[in-house]
């Protein structure tokens, strides 16, 4: 992997350090031309024949994300981003009163709120599965809550909090035995490392482009097991997702295009496709193996600061690492990054309210390498850490708020 090259190619890298790869990543200079020349396409021709001049492109696209996490392309469906995504796939199984979702204490603050809505309006009951001696959500403890009124396994792959991977093939395979839906949030993990739905046996997975995968931000997409399809019903019915029957009457799409609707910003399609073209290019085994690296580097060099402290669970880490210093508010280090152009964001509480629940941490600077950084940009910014570690507690500190996690 051409490091040099790569940051030649990413135009963001010139001036800052970059390590909120886990909020947006930073777009190649392929991925940005393909956003901005299919703008001017439809400036000079009309959008709808921009669309038809490069349909052949944007079909593409569900191919190339088949590719990347291992399905096919029928089972692909796009989004403006991963969240909606996420409700398509959640509101479409109907549950009742007594039925049962799992999930676990990592779990993504937008889909807790989703399970506590549906809860409160139909029965159903949100159990939380507690988390082994490491910090990952244990599955032999979810064996055992599995039962007849299961109705769903919901799991963020990587929280938003933190550099754990939850181990989502045992959970695949335990969920798989049980006949039970798993729909996996792996809106932190697709880009990051390899991800292949068939190895971990979900049924349903989300993810954003924004993020590890460098695509523009307003992309993301749904890939459902077809064999899935069966028990599940769309909570929106449109043009795309649906064939009027001339009647009364309707089918859905064939796949998992019936979770779509018509309208999306082809611009930002292309450009998502051309990420996804690149992250392949490139080998998710090499983007994988030097993003987790950074994250190991990083956290490692945190750890040996006196009076710095990483809170990252799990028995295997990945490149979001997040830290705080004895004494110094989370927003006065995030501040004292971004006045050394070093791009960080923190988390919140409320985005992982289970884990808040028995971890009263937050919020933490959240720092996330990406494979285009280099370990002295991540030594540039740990030195600004120990420099603050290092302060006299009486000298003033200038205070901001730092943008939020997600």
């Amino acid at each position: 992997m051409d490091i040099e090259a790569l940051r030649h190619d990413t135009p963001g890298t010139v001036g800052r350090v970059h390590l909120n790869n886990a909020g947006a990543g930073l777009m190649s200079r392929q991925t940005l031309h393909a956003v901005t020349a299919h703008l001017e396409l439809e400036a000079a021709i009309g959008g709808y024949e921009a669309a038809d001049r490069e349909q052949e492109r944007i079909d593409a696209t569900y191919g190339h994300i088949a590719e990347l996490v291992g399905g096919r392309a029928d089972e692909v469906a796009l989004f403006d981003n991963s969240t909606r995504a996420w409700h398509a796939a959640f509101h479409s199984l109907a549950l009742r009163p007594g039925d049962r979702i799992l999930t676990g204490r990592a779990e993504y603050g937008s889909n807790v709120l989703a399970y506590l809505q549906i809860a409160r309006r139909t029965g159903a009951e949100v159990v939380v599965v507690p988390d082994d001696d490491s910090g990952r959500l244990d599955t032999t403890a979810l064996a055992a809550l599995i039962d007849e009124r299961t109705a769903l396994v919901g799991v963020s792959h990587v929280p938003t909090s933190g550099g754990l991977i939850n181990p989502a093939a045992e959970i695949g395979r335990i969920t798989r035995a049980a006949g039970v839906p798993f729909l996996l949030d792996a809106t932190q993990s697709v880009g990051q490392f390899p991800v292949d739905v068939r190895e971990i046996g979900c049924d349903m997975l989300t993810a954003t482009g924004r993020k590890f995968l460098r695509g523009p931000r307003g992309t993301g997409f749904l890939w459902v097991r077809n064999d899935m399809l069966d028990r599940l019903e769309p909570f929106v019915v449109e043009i795309e997702s649906a064939n009027w029957d001339g009647g009364r009457g309707f089918t859905w799409q064939p796949g998992a295009r019936r979770f779509a609707t018509w309208e999306m910003a082809y611009a930002n399609v292309l450009g998502l496709d051309s990420a996804v073209r690149q992250a392949l290019d490139l080998g998710m085994d090499r983007i994988g193996e030097r993003a987790l690296a950074l994250g190991d580097h990083l956290r490692r060099q945190l750890d040996a600061l006196p009076g710095v402290t990483t809170h990252d669970q799990g028995t295997e880490r990945c490149a979001i690492v997040t830290a705080n210093i004895d004494g110094v508010p989370t927003a006065d280090v995030a501040a004292a990054l971004v006045r050394r152009h070093v791009n960080v964001s923190a988390t919140v509480a409320a985005h992982t309210q289970f884990d808040s629940e028995v971890r009263d941490v937050h919020p933490l600077v959240r720092l996330s390498p990406h494979y285009y950084n280099t370990e002295a940009e991540l030594d540039r910014a740990v030195e600004v850490i120990a420099a603050l570690a290092r302060r006299d507690p009486a000298e003033p500190l200038r205070r901001a708020s730092p943008p939020p996690a997600r």
